[in-house]
């Protein structure tokens, strides 16, 4: 079997489609996700802490000897970043429970009931053991 046959072979088994569309639709939900935190809860969180521009807080470490720019820790964007990995986080639990709810296994069916000859021979051998 040659290199290209086995790869058109992986590339064409349902995982590897579902994956690559389970990523390109994860992409797509991240990007909702960062614009939905970045223009809607930063601002509602920041206003409500007094004006805070969350997007803007940095901690300023001194000038760049080249530039004259200064240096800073942006950590008002990393508070953004693990707010948005929150979300996400909490979307995708609530997602898989969601489908493992679904893929419960059927309760087991209650065993039949064995034929009426059945249950009078069985009678009868525990009798006979008994005597």
């Amino acid at each position: 079997m040659s290199i290209v046959q086995e790869f058109k072979e992986f590339a064409m088994k349902g995982n590897v489609v579902d994956m690559a569309v389970g990523i390109i639709i994860g992409g797509a939900f991240g990007k909702i996700v960062s614009s939905l935190v970045g223009a809607v809860l930063m601002p509602a969180i920041g206003m409500l802490m007094g004006g805070v521009d969350f997007a803007g807080l940095s901690a300023v470490l001194g000038t760049d000897s080249k530039t004259g720019e200064p240096v800073a820790i942006m950590y008002g964007q990393f508070i953004q970043a693990v707010i948005d990995f929150l979300i996400i986080a909490a979307v995708i639990f609530m997602a898989l429970k969601g489908i493992n709810k679904m893929k419960k296994p059927p309760a087991p069916a209650p065993a039949a009931v064995p034929p009426r000859e059945e249950v009078l021979l069985t009678e009868i051998r525990d009798l006979l053991k008994q005597r």
